[in-house]
């Protein structure tokens, strides 16, 4: 089980997202107003709150969304989870498809720390089911549709 801490977006590619506490996600589609949402297969962004918590020990002071990431959780390590993962959160239903990306051109986090945590520790999911995640909401693992446990 884990945690939402953050809600993030931006408007467009290539810049930082902010926490917006709450947004609609629609499916097969992304986060309404995200300038990565789209019909492929990286929709949604996640990383675990504790990479972001060990990164931040080592001097990199980051808040969330720095790293490009629509979802932090707290309570999953993403990244040793397989792609084919579904993760429940309300009536939200993501599906894993991509662990990791290349960084093509270095970041200003990298710039700053000489390396980035977004290309080893995040995580790309699809929406296979939507409705709106906040702050605050639990985040499980479940076995295969939208109708899992109700």
């Amino acid at each position: 089980m884990g945690k939402v801490l953050a809600v993030c977006i931006s408007e467009k590619r290539g810049t930082q997202k902010k926490n917006v506490g709450r947004v609609r996600l629609i499916e097969n589609y992304g986060l309404e107003g995200d300038a990565h949402a789209g019909s492929w297969h990286r929709q949604v962004s996640l990383l675990s709150y504790d990479r972001i918590r060990e990164f931040n020990e080592r001097g990199a002071g980051v808040g969330s969304g720095a790293f490009g990431e629509n979802l932090v959780v707290e309570g999953f390590d993403f990244k040793l989870l397989p792609v084919g993962t579904k993760l429940k959160c309300g009536d939200v239903v993501l599906e894993l498809t991509q662990i990791g990306k290349e960084c093509h051109s270095h970041c200003e986090i990298y710039k700053k720390m000489g390396e980035c945590i977004m290309p080893r520790e995040g995580v790309f999911a699809r929406v296979l089911c939507g409705g709106t995640i906040e702050e605050g909401d639990e985040m499980e693992l479940v076995s295969d549709s939208c109708t899992d446990g109700q």
